[in-house]
């Protein structure tokens, strides 16, 4: 009875974790502008303004191009939050996370996000076996 208890409880919490981690373009499209989409990525033009918020969205593992600098705050699922500052022109890899979003400053945010889709699929073969 315990080991089902704890399991219904587990699953439980993955899935209100799951509903909590949407995907940032529905939940902020005043943050997000969608460039490219296709089987392979998902090109993203985010902007946001100090002191503005995101709420707990999932981005998939991906690159992300710091067009300004500034200083941002993550809040993680388990309530842990970090303090990160970028550089522009820095690039970055990002691993698949959730994450509630604040940025702090100075001036606007302002970066690109390619999102890498099927990462671990190889791509598609044509009909001629290339």
């Amino acid at each position: 009875m315990k080991a089902r208890t704890l399991l219904l409880v587990s699953v439980l919490f993955a899935a209100a974790e799951f509903a909590s981690a949407q995907d940032p373009v529905k939940l902020s499209p005043n943050f997000y502008k969608v460039l490219l989409e296709n089987e392979q990525v998902r090109v993203l033009d985010f902007r946001i303004k100090a002191g503005q918020k995101e709420p707990m969205h999932f981005h998939p593992a991906a690159v992300v191009y710091v067009l300004t600098a500034g200083k941002a705050k993550f809040i993680f699922p388990d309530g842990k939050s970090e303090i990160r500052e970028s550089q522009a022109g820095t690039t970055l890899w990002s691993d698949a996370q959730t994450h509630a979003y604040e940025y702090l400053g100075p001036g606007d945010g302002h970066v690109l996000i390619i999102e890498m889709k099927n990462a671990s699929k190889p791509p598609a073969q044509n009909k001629k076996g290339k």
